[in-house]
């Protein structure tokens, strides 16, 4: 059964749920039936690799090495944040061990992108955490991953957009204020207009419309000064620092030591700094376009997260030489380092300058990732089809790109950056932690599952487990009885880890790239994940309940609508072959 995509709306041409209102209205009526039919509906590798890439007529070219990729995971995470982040986390939570802290969030990070990965290589195809948590848990999980990840990239996004104003005013000298202009009347936080922010966003997207390579292209050229500056950043810490600030403050009151506030400062400071390293899933939405996936994924994905890490490490360390931790600047550490001393004031203009660098690099990266993920969910159906459409010259999804770069201009225009980071960051992790489940549901569960409840429920209890260690993390006081609560969690998580290894035996095997040590690697990855949700704040839990209600509200009133459209109108469906090794050898 071939996609039938001449018709623009994907239905084939024949019926549409949506072509009078008395129809559509009709449609209501036959939600309950459609829900249950089309929630937890399966697609399968093969349907993602053939059928549902097709429904864009064209493809995708694919003009990508593992050092592009390298690039577009380093220029996608080493953006203005750790600028930030760093001084805020050692001056809060972990002292000089801030080192220590972005050596564990870095290794939580290579374990998501290690469970990226496998699904990359098997799965090349541009809708990333969507179309794997869709062929593994159904329709509906997958848009409610893939919805709310678009909104925290569109969100961060402007958020970035914005904070570039500041970081170019400082490098020059000019206020942002002069930058920026208020407009009265329109409520607090929405009535600063910030024009700056407009142009960059309105440009990155011309530049991802153009082409995948040639956005690759200029991510290189940027993400090289970038690096240059953050390294330049390193040696001026290293020269002008002193290796006593490691361990005495500026006050003798506070707690010295490199561990001043042991190891759950540690760990808070990496549940902090983890947000750094955001924006290397980005780049598994450029699998589609990768020459050979079997080998460019693995190290594209990998490699730029361990290049990163230690740029991180080095950096913080930096810092802390800088200044006691006592006296660093939690809004601008670097920046502030410098400001007084005589003969230096002039490296916190070039700070500027490199975070400028750093903001247009993460927003190109993620602008190409948000515009993939809305190309891939329309042709899934359960968001208007045109978002699927790729231009014939480009080999781009301009659609997608369009709507999602005026989308993001909007909100950069008018909503204040404190706003907009507010909403930032949950769902992404949010999403971590779904690829990690998928990964493990995927290699435990047979292809056609007649009794998944056996990995389902090891995957609930470990989950709820994992959440009370986070609990008794936060909310206990420090003692004993909190040490023998945690170390109790701890045992019964790893034994039924260990159990459910030696009892369950894998269904699915990866011929190409796997990922090792399983399932123990993706369930560390979801306990971090979950203890790293455990940091964020109460708004962030709030934009999460508000925007998870607005999404289930459009795919009850539109996706699954739309999706069971094109079912019944034949445009895609389930098939039982599931092999997708003859097209990797094909690519390969």
């Amino acid at each position: 059964m071939e996609v039938q995509s001449s018709d623009n709306n994907g239905d084939g041409g024949g019926h549409s749920s949506f072509s009078s209102l008395r129809v559509y209205l009709n449609s209501l009526s036959e939600t309950p039936s459609r829900l249950s039919r089309r929630v937890i509906s399966v697609s399968t590798s093969s349907d993602e690799m053939s059928r549902v890439r097709a429904a864009s007529d064209e493809q995708m070219r694919r003009t990508l090495r593992w050092y592009d990729l390298i690039g577009l995971g380093i220029g996608g995470m080493v953006g203005a944040g750790v600028f930030v982040t760093t001084g805020r986390a050692s001056r809060i939570y972990a002292g000089p061990s801030i080192v220590v802290s972005y050596a564990i969030a870095g290794l939580c990070a290579l374990l998501s992108a290690f469970c990226y990965t496998e699904f990359a290589v098997h799965l090349p195809v541009a809708g990333g955490a969507f179309s794997y948590v869709r062929v593994t848990f159904g329709e509906f999980p997958a848009f409610f991953t893939g919805a709310n990840l678009i909104l925290d990239y569109v969100f961060s996004n402007a958020a970035v957009s914005r904070s570039f104003t500041a970081y170019l005013g400082s490098a020059f000298g000019i206020s942002t204020s002069k930058w920026r202009f208020f407009v009265t009347g329109l409520p607090k936080g929405f009535n600063e207009i910030d024009p700056v922010a407009v142009v960059v966003v309105i440009a990155i997207t011309v530049i991802i419309c153009c082409g995948t390579r040639e956005s690759s292209k200029v991510n290189m050229i940027m993400t090289a000064f970038h690096i240059a500056f953050v390294l330049f950043v390193i040696v001026m810490g290293f020269l002008k620092g002193d290796s006593k600030n490691l361990s005495v403050p500026a006050n003798p009151e506070h707690p010295s030591g490199f561990f001043p506030f042991g190891a759950a400062g540690v760990f808070n400071g990496a549940a902090m700094v983890y947000l750094s390293y955001i924006g290397y899933d980005a780049v598994s939405t450029m699998a589609e376009e990768v020459e050979n996936p079997v080998k460019d994924i693995p190290v594209g994905v990998s490699g730029s997260v361990a290049i990163v890490t230690v740029l991180y490490c080095l950096m913080a360390v930096s810092m802390s030489m800088l200044l006691p931790y006592d006296l660093i600047d939690p809004e601008a550490p670097f920046s502030a380092a410098f400001k007084g001393s005589n003969g230096w004031e002039w490296v916190t203009k070039v700070v500027g300058i490199g975070a400028s660098f750093g903001i247009l690099t993460s927003l190109l990266v993620a602008m190409l990732g948000q515009a993939r993920y809305m190309c891939v969910i329309g042709r899934s159906r359960v968001v208007p089809f045109c978002f699927s459409k790729i231009h014939p010259k480009t080999s781009t999804p301009v659609n997608a790109s369009i709507f999602l770069g005026i989308f993001t201009a909007i909100l950069a225009l008018f909503t204040d950056l404190n706003v907009l980071l507010n909403l930032v960051s949950i769902g992404t992790l949010f999403v971590f932690y779904m690829v990690a489940n998928a990964l493990i549901f995927r290699r435990y569960v047979p292809l056609q599952p007649t009794k998944p409840w056996t990995t389902l429920s090891f995957l609930a209890l470990f989950s709820i487990t994992s959440l009370v260690f986070t609990l008794i993390w936060k909310l206990v006081p420090e003692g004993k009885p909190k040490a023998f609560m945690l170390g109790a969690i701890a045992v019964v998580a790893i034994a039924m880890v260990l159990i459910f290894h030696c009892m369950v035996p894998q269904a699915w095997k990866p011929e190409l790239w796997g990922v090792p040590f399983m399932p123990w690697t993706p369930c560390v990855s979801i306990f971090l994940n979950i203890f790293l949700l455990g940091s964020l704040d109460a708004p962030s839990y709030a934009r999460f309940g508000v925007f998870s209600c607005l999404i289930v509200l459009v795919y009850l009133l539109y996706g699954v609508h739309a999706s069971s459209d094109a079912e019944a109108n034949g445009s895609f469906g389930v098939r039982e072959d599931r092999q997708v090794l003859k097209e990797l050898t094909e690519v390969v």
